[in-house]
């Protein structure tokens, strides 16, 4: 399906379960706590978005200081990014999605499902630069940099 399509069904549907559940929910618990708790889900949320945006750049700069791309950690940040979205979107279904948002384990393994599905590619650099392949002499054989010394018995 194409994500317009999803984006258009999502935008229907998320508002529309979003009013559906705070009324469940203030019917059972009332209208104040239920605001409360929507204002409350907003605030922790917030604050575990800091925390983990802020070790997320902090494993960013150290992949980077060590030469690797940060593809991992920039997963992450997209993930926070989102999760931060959901979290200050006033309901209890977007919190929920925020909330599993902030779940390290299932950020990987929502990374693992895109690229098996093709929908992200992961890419590596090795030292030569990305794109770039070892050269080769005439006959087949890799050109391998390196110092020597001969030493005669």
């Amino acid at each position: 399906m194409p994500i317009g399509k999803l984006l258009f069904i999502a935008f229907l549907l998320v508002p529309v379960a979003e009013i559906w559940v705070l009324i469940e929910v203030g019917s059972v618990i009332g209208a104040l706590p239920t605001v409360g708790l929507v204002v409350l889900t907003a605030v922790v949320g917030a604050g575990l978005i800091r925390a983990q945006g802020l070790a997320t750049l902090a494993r960013a700069r150290a992949s980077a200081d060590r030469g690797e791309v940060p593809a991992m950690e920039l997963l992450d940040g997209v993930c926070l990014l989102v999760a931060g979205a959901f979290l200050l979107t006033p309901g209890f279904v977007t919190d929920t999605l925020g909330f599993l948002l902030l779940v390290p384990a299932l950020r990987r393994s929502a990374f693992v499902v895109l690229v098996e599905r093709g929908m992200v590619q992961a890419a590596t650099r090795g030292p030569r630069g990305p794109g770039r392949r070892p050269e080769e002499t005439p006959g087949g054989g890799r050109i391998i940099d390196g110092e020597f010394r001969r030493e005669d018995p």
